[in-house]
């Protein structure tokens, strides 16, 4: 029980945190140099330009419509996370309000910047079951609703709002902007996934038993064996899952080509690992 109050203690935090850190991006990087983002942020952005609002009043009402409009396709966990995030976000885009000047001469470092700030801020909230609410919602809806693909809604909506920011930010800002979701996503990657990212492997081989205890050896990691049958030729096979880190994954491919060359593999990558062995595991 007191390890469930410290994890929920610290996610709450790292909510925190990442709210201010997306916060302090846009009104530090984002609106000083009339550059855009995706989603509600980026609409933000968008009526702060053309009408002087202030961002974080604009922020929680266009949020704050979207969570009442969508909470019953929320979980209460989840509901109550992204409450603390709208919330969050548009207390410290007050806070964080005009902190910054234009760098001259150069938005591409602007968009360089607030691509890794605006990643790592919204990797810390989502990595805690929290979210900036905004495209999100309407993704969930949708998926609910019409069975579309969640990243496939807010990837379509991002590129929507970005091209509509280019009237009033023009075409070249617009495309700084691209740049900086581009790094964005690939930040909230790395922070979802941490410093040791791993992968599932899975491969199949006529020549399995010759490779368990290759990958056994000369890996030092444990295999499991699991029974298959081919779908075409009806012959039992055995199908060996492995989980390595990225250095390894080079080393794998190697052992299973010097061993049966045509081996058939897939690759998965795998957000989380759990379990003796791993790290993470707790007894």
């Amino acid at each position: 029980m007191q390890q469930h109050h410290w994890n929920h203690l610290r996610d709450i935090s790292f909510v925190l945190i990442g709210a201010f850190v997306l916060a302090f991006s846009v009104n530090y990087f984002i609106i000083p140099n009339m550059l855009s983002e995706g989603g509600v942020i980026g609409l933000t952005v968008i009526l702060v330009y053309l009408f002087d609002w202030s961002p974080g009043v604009i922020n929680f009402a266009l949020n704050a419509g979207l969570v009442i409009v969508g909470y019953k396709f929320f979980s209460k966990r989840a509901l109550t996370y992204t409450a603390l995030s709208v919330v969050s976000v548009a207390v410290f885009l007050l806070v964080t309000e005009g902190w910054s000047s234009p760098i001259d001469d150069d938005p591409l470092l602007a968009a360089l910047f607030a691509g890794v700030f605006i990643g790592l801020g919204l990797g810390l909230m989502l990595r805690s079951g929290g979210t900036a609410g905004g495209t999100t919602v309407i993704a969930q809806i949708m998926h609910q609703v019409f069975g579309f693909s969640v990243s496939g809604v807010v990837l379509f909506i991002d590129l929507v709002i970005i091209a509509g920011s280019s009237f009033v930010i023009g075409q070249e800002r617009a495309m700084y902007t691209l740049v900086a979701v581009y790094i964005s996503a690939k930040v909230i990657d790395m922070v979802l996934e941490g410093p040791n990212a791993r992968s599932a492997v899975m491969i199949i081989s006529n020549q399995s038993e010759a490779l368990l205890e290759a990958i056994t050896d000369r890996l030092a990691r444990g295999v499991t064996v699991l029974e298959g049958r081919g779908g075409y030729s009806k012959m039992n096979k055995q199908v060996l899952y492995i989980v390595v880190n990225k250095r390894e994954i080079v080393r794998l491919r190697k052992i299973v080509d010097s061993i049966d060359q045509d081996a058939y593999i897939t690759v998965h990558r795998v957000q989380e690992v759990y379990g003796r062995g791993y790290k993470g595991h707790t007894k």
